[in-house]
């Protein structure tokens, strides 16, 4: 008897002693997962710090450079579709603007531009503050060099600096305003489709590329373009004046080389930034004052942040009236 209940004792014991070791192991794992986690958070954490402090050192550092600028030519970069959410948008030009205008060292303002145009709003509003900024500080001129192109809206907006410089290959002009989209109705008619929009208003969805477009709708379109082609006209009447020798296809959205381009008085010149610079404005030491984009923008835009603005603004950019 005494020795059956020594073998019994034993295979009771060794399962605890197990479920015992079991435990221990999974304490320890859990231990240090939670240490590792802790670790992982105080590196990254003192990192970020540190990125910080560096942002914040270097913008103090290029602040303090922009205080002791000497005498020089301010430098603004227009590269690309003038759009709201584009480096060529009034958000980000404006303020350059601004800044090199105000800034006692600076003695002329280039705009260095090569665009094919975009957006009238956003050439219409970049355009006013090259004027009031011109009126402002009448002691400092406000040039414009070409580089590759600048058409549509990208000349909307040079028409209004004091003078125009250019490549004798550059693209310049294209006066005109367009409206762009598509129209499905024949095709769903082929395949039997049939399209269900509901509006509260008869031209709500005249715009619509999958329903058909009155004659009453298409008039209304053109006399909105029409309408925004005379400001453009106007905008480059003004500020070319007597330089400005129209024919009758200045205004009809043909575009010339630089060479034309200035027969014809849409530019005053040839030249570069550097020769503007040294020859024009008689300071050869240039400063950007391009806005860029910051290491904050470009992280959130890595992640997506912006993903849903630019889908909603993506649907409408091909009904909306445009200087390209």
């Amino acid at each position: 008897m005494n020795d059956n209940q020594t073998d019994q004792a034993v295979p009771s014991s060794k399962p605890n002693w197990e479920r015992e070791l079991l435990e221990k192991l999974a304490t320890d794992a859990l231990k240090e997962q939670k240490l590792r986690r802790r670790w992982g958070i105080f590196f990254k954490g003192s990192f970020l710090l540190l990125v910080l402090f560096g942002l914040y050192q270097f913008s103090v550092y290029n602040s303090a450079e922009m205080e002791n600028l000497g005498r020089h030519t301010a430098l603004i970069e227009i590269n690309g579709t003038i759009d709201t959410d584009s480096s060529g948008g009034a958000k980000v030009v404006v303020p350059a603007l601004d800044r090199a205008f105000a800034d006692a060292g600076s003695v002329g303002v280039v705009m260095h531009i090569n665009s094919p145009g975009g957006s009238p709003v956003q050439a219409g509003i970049i355009s006013d503050e090259m004027l009031r900024l011109r009126k402002a500080y009448p002691q400092k001129k406000l040039y414009v060099v070409v580089d590759e192109m600048c058409a549509s809206g990208g000349y909307y907006i040079a028409a209004s600096a004091d003078q125009i410089y250019v490549n004798k290959a550059s693209i310049v002009g294209s006066i005109g305003v367009l409206m762009d989209g598509f129209g499905f109705t024949g095709l769903m008619d082929k395949v039997g489709v049939e399209r269900r929009l509901l509006t509260a208003g008869e031209n709500k969805g005249f715009l619509d590329p999958f329903s058909p477009q009155s004659d009453k709708q298409k008039a209304f379109s053109q006399a909105m373009l029409n309408e925004i082609h005379q400001q453009f006209i106007d905008t480059v009447r003004k500020g070319r004046g007597q330089r400005l020798k129209e024919t009758p296809e200045t205004f009809t959205g043909l575009f010339w080389i630089g060479t034309k381009a200035v027969d014809m008085g849409l530019a005053d010149g040839f030249g570069t930034i550097d020769t503007v610079a040294r020859d024009i404005v008689k300071a050869e030491d240039i400063v950007d004052y391009t806005q860029k984009e910051g290491l904050p923008e470009r992280v959130l835009k890595k992640f997506g942040a912006s993903i849903g603005s630019g889908a909603i603004s993506s649907l409408w950019k091909g009904s909306i009236p445009g200087l390209r």
